[in-house]
């Protein structure tokens, strides 16, 4: 073992563990139904998210003939892909087994999900006015001839690939493209108290004939195929482009990019199957991965409800945050006291309000803010573009770089900028990650300023399942810093120097480290020293070994990180003083929360960047301090409940087994228990 693989865990490994937890809570028993279905969605939306990106850049290492073992923890790239296919073939396989398993406790609660085979006469009409009227107008058929170049396929859909044979014909060969429009689930009608359910490819099996009916066959069959290509945008040299342009231009050719994986139906016969690479030019059999009969398994994320919510989380009712009406002014309110919202425990709607006052508001004369993923419909966009009709002076800092979102913001951009106002598209060669606002508004002849900052992106949708921190402030020191920020925007080559925030690219790793150097500092004199983290992922080497240092030192350090983790906990001589834990329950961990004990006068700061190189090195990012001693105690207590959770929690170590946290303390599931936090308060 070499040195490197000995103190770090390998990102793409670490990765793919991550979402092996995701799996773990498709099979969990004690999850309802319905919600294990969409675990299985999440499972296979990541890891094509994976392919695109990470794959591919192992991929690309790969083909440049280098070895990357120091960019990638002390593998070499080719043997990284092999134990990737390796791993996820397993991995693929499991969850067919879950699948399996699911589907027959389905049965169990009158819910029938049927293929082409299992279609009865109370059916058949049914499916076949929903063929002719649904589906048939905008199907896409491509015939495979030799003489004819095979289009790109897009890896937003999956194909079934038809195979028309005939005793004196050659074989013919047709693609059909399940599109990323159509309803993958199709509910057919009850019968009595039972349930039925019919996948659309299936309905697509059942009307083959329908569709070839100009053919000659004798007989027919169609399997399943599905392409994963490179996500990496290139762009284009063009001087005369404007940015949008040229990022539009971008993510139209990423359909083009190379392909990372092709995932097939096991049982498709062979001769198909090297047709079909070979017209797609897929050599590598590190990238060909055999799979089950259905793929595009994301679609599960949108399995039909049926009304069943006894198969379903209960949803919660979000809680106001006590002392911060929406009924009153948000300013005049934050003007006394700062106030945390914690999505989704807290509703949304603060945000909403904040920026709709600021809309109406005569006072207000400018706002400020950094959008990086917004909602399909923007309550966020409407209230900016409201602000501007009133003569607002607004600005808007956003990321069209959003990975997988950027055709939404553009949309967006365009329709902003066509209001009047003024768009910021981000600082070359960085992301802005960052989430903030902040707005000047007139009072006593001079200007006052209010804003907010935030772990989460200001989208209305995720909201609802993220946990995310936004503090709301009047604090003038650090929305002077804030504010700053926006200036560095506008010019940045200008740095310019922040006396409470801490920002990347400039100032975090050197902050931090002298943060954990106080506490080192501590550790050595006997006095308390402690670290307390949540983060979604942690990569950055440099992080890491300070981290080590700090755990040599004696510091004692309790991480919780929901994502990919580099960091190697629990070796002796190196990192014996650091505990990890990784929760996934029903909401997707996503706060930054960073505590420093600072003898016993904790430093605390709520983050939008998690340690890993691109977020302190190529983004803007910020973290925030918090002066309020009622939302320091607040955050404490909230980080004790997420670090007792034992019913969730995975304790993250060297074996990278992925064991749940069972211990003999009472019950704590840090989510349930932090709902339940929030509504005694609110009842006390």
């Amino acid at each position: 073992m070499t040195k490197d693989k000995n103190r770090y865990i390998n990102r793409e490994l670490s990765w793919l563990k991550f979402n092996e937890r995701v799996l773990q809570e498709a099979g969990d028993k004690h999850v309802p139904l319905i919600e294990r279905l969409r675990f299985l969605g999440i499972f296979s939306n990541n890891l094509d998210e994976f392919f695109k990106v990470r794959y591919a850049t192992v991929k690309r290492i790969y083909e440049a003939g280098k070895g990357g073992k120091s960019e990638l923890g002390g593998i070499t790239a080719g043997d990284l892909l092999e134990e990737i296919t390796k791993i996820v073939i397993d991995q693929q396989s499991h969850s067919l087994d879950i699948l399996d398993e699911i589907d027959e406790q389905l049965k169990n609660e009158n819910i029938y999900v049927v293929d082409e085979t299992e279609i009865d006469e109370n059916h058949h009409e049914f499916i076949m006015n929903y063929f002719y009227q649904e589906i048939s107008p905008a199907l896409v058929v491509i015939m495979l001839n030799e003489d004819v170049a095979l289009p790109e396929l897009m890896d937003i859909s999956a194909y079934l690939s038809v195979k028309m044979s005939s005793s004196n014909a050659k074989d013919q060969i047709a693609l059909i493209e399940i599109s990323a429009d159509m309803d993958r689930f199709v509910v057919l009608p009850n019968k009595g108290d039972n349930n039925y359910i019919i996948m659309v490819d299936d309905i697509l099996r059942y009307c083959l004939d329908e569709i070839f009916n100009i053919f000659h066959y004798e007989s027919i069959s169609a399997h399943m195929i599905k392409i994963t290509r490179d996500g990496e945008l290139e762009f284009d040299s063009d001087l005369s482009k404007s940015f949008i342009d040229k990022l539009s231009e971008s993510v139209k050719d990423r359909q083009s990019g190379d392909p990372v994986r092709f995932v097939y139906d096991k049982s498709i016969d062979q001769s198909t199957l090297n047709f079909l690479l070979e017209r797609m030019h897929i050599y590598k059999k590190e990238s060909i991965i055999p799979g089950g009969r259905y793929h595009n398994r994301r679609d599960y994320m949108s399995f039909p409800s049926l009304g069943r919510t006894d198969l379903l989380y209960d949803k919660i009712k979000s809680l106001p945050v006590k002392g911060l009406s929406l009924e009153d002014s948000i300013f005049k309110t934050i003007a006394k006291k700062d106030y945390l919202v914690y999505t989704p425990y807290h509703t949304f709607s603060y945000i909403v309000k904040f920026l709709r006052e600021a809309a109406l508001d005569p006072k207000v004369k400018t706002i400020k803010i950094t959008i990086y993923r917004l909602a399909q419909i923007s309550h966020v966009a409407s209230s900016l573009i409201n602000a501007a009709k009133n003569g607002k002076k607004v600005t808007v800092a956003i990321e069209l770089r959003a990975r997988f979102d950027e055709a939404a913001n553009i949309n967006y951009a365009e329709q902003m900028q066509d209001e009047g106002i003024k768009m910021l598209f981000g600082v070359t060669g960085l992301k802005v990650h960052c989430k903030m606002c902040v707005i000047e508004r007139e009072e006593n002849e001079r200007l006052v300023r209010y804003g907010f900052v935030s772990t989460g992106n200001f989208n209305e949708s995720t909201a609802r399942i993220y946990t995310d921190f936004t503090l709301m402030t009047a604090n003038a020191k650090i929305l002077k810093d804030v504010n700053k920020v926006f200036d560095f925007f506008q010019v940045n080559y200008k740095i310019n120097r922040y006396k409470h925030i801490i920002t990347s690219p400039h100032y975090t790793k050197s902050k931090l480290f002298a943060l954990i150097d106080k506490e080192i500092n501590s550790a050595k004199q006997g006095k308390p020293a402690y670290i307390k983290l949540k983060m979604n992922s942690i990569s950055s080497y440099k992080m890491i070994d300070k981290l080590y240092e700090a755990s040599r030192a004696g510091v004692k350090i309790q991480m919780i990180v929901r994502g990919l983790c580099c960091l190697v906990p629990g070796i002796k001589g190196m990192s014996e003083n650091i505990e990890i834990i990784s929760i996934i329950d029903k909401f997707l961990e996503h706060t930054r929360l960073y505590i420093f004990c600072n003898q016993n006068d904790p430093k605390i700061y709520i983050s939008s960047a998690d340690w890993m190189t691109r977020n302190i090195d190529n983004r803007v990012e910020v973290s925030c301090p918090i002066y309020d001693a009622d939302i320091k105690r607040e955050l404490q207590h909230l980080y004790d409940i997420c670090w007792n959770d034992n019913v969730k929690a995975r304790i993250i170590d060297e074996s990278q087994e992925n064991k749940y946290r069972n211990n003999n303390n009472p019950k704590v599931r840090a989510q349930f228990d932090t709902y339940n936090y929030y509504l005694n308060n609110l009842e006390g």
